[in-house]
């Protein structure tokens, strides 16, 4: 095991790792600058293996699984971050919609991983303030969210207590005295190692924070992902109102919220649950999810002395426990063989 880490990047997966890292007995410094367009301040808090699977990304949807259940343990040694346990209701509005749903739900049958198929009455039965035009859907009662936010103070608190040390992001591995540098940068990963500039770039996502108001609908209890002609949005509770999100553009560094996305999304978010119209808009804000060429992170040695651990996408609060288990891992094998 080696005796001195250092973490590039601060967001949910770099303090993930730290916070592990450091109560193992290793001394470890993060490189973070606490940026309000990283991936996990503009989190919308789902943990949802199942209903973020695609044909194809068998290997990550194990991952994701795997990492789900480690959650609820992980949460609680944290204290309180938002946790919820009710499940995702996954929903359809029009026939292509329901056959998006249809592929999900072959898909996942054949994993051997079932779902219930609901009808639009059987939705709204479980969450009322649907919309009169959502047609059908799958409910997957094991899938999880909480605050993103909430998770990023409490992470930041369980470091402090291990003993990590916070020093402003000006760093790249060859300035960093350190036995190891775990680059954990999210969409900045890729100007940190050479290795990482081909395969880790920057995608955007916009979302809004709404807030009920006197005499308004309460949010739903469960998150709610939906098609709506093909684009996909979800809501997903808090406790102070509702998160919508998320659009997504190759756009490299673009921080602006665009009119468009955000009329993009209420739009859709309005036709799911009609009565956040008389919501409070209280925020909106653009992110940078970091994207890799199959969707999957990368985690593992780049050379020796610095690991990677970055490229989780859409999966990078679902993937903190497991990629934090990894990396400490690796670090026990004392390097790349």
């Amino acid at each position: 095991m080696v005796s001195r880490v250092a973490v590039l990047g601060g967001g949910v997966i770099g303090l993930s790792v730290a916070w592990r890292v450091a109560s193992s007995g290793c001394a470890v410094t993060v490189f973070d600058d606490e940026c309000r367009t990283a991936g996990s301040w503009v989190a919308g808090g789902m943990l949802a293996p199942v209903t973020e699977s695609w044909p194809g990304e068998e290997e990550l949807l194990e991952l994701g699984s795997r990492s789900l259940a480690l959650w609820p343990e992980f949460a609680r040694e944290l204290g309180d971050v938002g946790l919820r346990t009710d499940g995702t209701l996954a929903v359809a509005l029009d026939s292509a919609d329901v056959g998006v749903l249809d592929v999900l739900a072959e898909h996942l049958r054949g994993l051997g991983r079932e779902t219930d198929r609901l009808t639009g009455r059987e939705l709204r039965a479980l969450e009322p303030g649907l919309g009169p035009r959502v047609r059908g859907g799958l409910s997957v009662p094991g899938d999880l969210a909480l605050d993103n936010r909430a998770l990023l103070s409490a992470l930041r608190k369980a470091c402090a207590a291990a003993g990590v040390a916070f020093e402003p992001r000006r760093a790249t591995p060859s300035t960093v005295d350190a036995d190891v540098v775990v680059i954990a940068a999210g969409a900045w990963s890729g100007d940190l190692h050479p290795a990482l500039k081909p395969v880790i770039r920057p995608v955007k996502g916009e979302i809004l924070r709404l807030a009920p108001r006197r005499g308004s609908l309460p949010p739903p209890t469960r998150t709610v992902r939906a098609h709506v002609e093909g684009r996909p949005v979800y809501l997903v509770p808090k406790e102070d109102g509702l998160v919508v999100g998320a659009t997504q553009y190759e756009a490299g560094f673009d921080p602006a919220v665009t009119v468009g996305g955000v009329r993009d999304l209420l739009r859709d978010a309005e036709v799911v649950l009609p009565g956040i119209a008389e919501y409070e808009l209280v925020e909106s804000a653009a992110g940078f999810r970091a994207g890799s060429p199959d969707n999957a992170p990368v985690i593992g040695w780049l050379e020796p002395g610095v690991l990677a651990a970055t490229g989780h996408h859409r999966n990078g609060l679902l993937l903190a426990p497991i990629t934090a288990e990894m990396v400490l891992e690796l670090l026990r094998g004392g390097g790349p063989r």
